[in-house]
């Protein structure tokens, strides 16, 4: 029997529960990652400011030269992963972005603890060269 999930804007089908166990250890780590964003802003705010905002004082605006910052890091960061191969960002990405360990990220992507240690330390590699 086939199973299909709709999570985070993703149509994810799972055909055994196996698969569906990992599917739900991952999104419980997304869910995490979203409530650590959620309570520690990407904007620099903390939740007790979003807070102070309610109460009627102005929310907090970064100025035109902390965006220029923010975008040329973006980019400089997206030209960094436009260098690794799609197996090395991607391993990258779910360990940076979602939290998740060298073997959580193996498990998902079908593949060794040892590979995707390598390719992390790949992708770190490039960027310290980048930014030498």
């Amino acid at each position: 029997m086939e199973i299909t999930i709709r999570k985070h804007r993703r149509n994810l089908s799972y055909e055994d529960a196996a698969t569906l166990a990992e599917f739900w250890v991952l999104a419980e780590h997304f869910d995490r990652s979203l409530y650590r964003e959620w309570k520690d802003h990407w904007d620099e705010r903390g939740y007790d400011e979003y807070i102070v905002v309610t109460e009627g004082r102005l929310p907090y605006c970064e100025s035109p030269e902390q965006y220029v910052c923010r975008m040329e890091t973006r980019r400089e960061i997206l030209a960094v992963l436009a260098l690794c191969t799609e197996k090395q960002r991607e391993r990258f990405l779910l360990h940076a972005l979602y939290d998740l360990s060298y073997e959580e990220v193996g498990k998902i992507c079908s593949c060794s603890k040892s590979s995707v240690q390598a390719s992390i330390d790949a992708v770190r590699k490039i960027f310290q060269k980048f930014w030498k």
